[in-house]
């Protein structure tokens, strides 16, 4: 508020700029192996830290314009998830719910 950026904050400027956000994060891992992406050095760990920090708030600002609680939003989801990937079919499976 002190900067007056809430005016560039359109939900449609905020999911944009989310993605971009994303990209960021994926641009750390980019060209890692799958070990090493478990197990970042320090500064890389500090630099993701960031990305999912400035994705996070993107992500709030979004849910706050429109009065979603995230949590709830989650568990619902989860729930959702649930139904379309029943244990027997799903587990251990990468398949989406239509392939199962």
């Amino acid at each position: 508020k002190d900067r007056d950026w809430d005016q560039f904050h359109s939900p449609k400027n905020l999911a944009m700029a989310m993605s971009v956000e994303a990209a960021e994060i994926m641009e750390i891992f980019q060209w890692l192996t799958e070990e090493q992406s478990k197990h970042l050095p320090k500064g890389k760990a500090g630099d993701l830290a960031d990305e999912l920090a400035d994705t996070y708030i993107y992500l709030l600002k979004i849910a706050e314009h429109y009065g979603v609680d995230l949590n709830e939003a989650a568990l619902r989801k989860i729930k959702k998830n649930e139904l379309k990937y029943p244990i027997d079919k799903a587990r251990g499976s990468a398949k989406k719910y239509s392939e199962l």
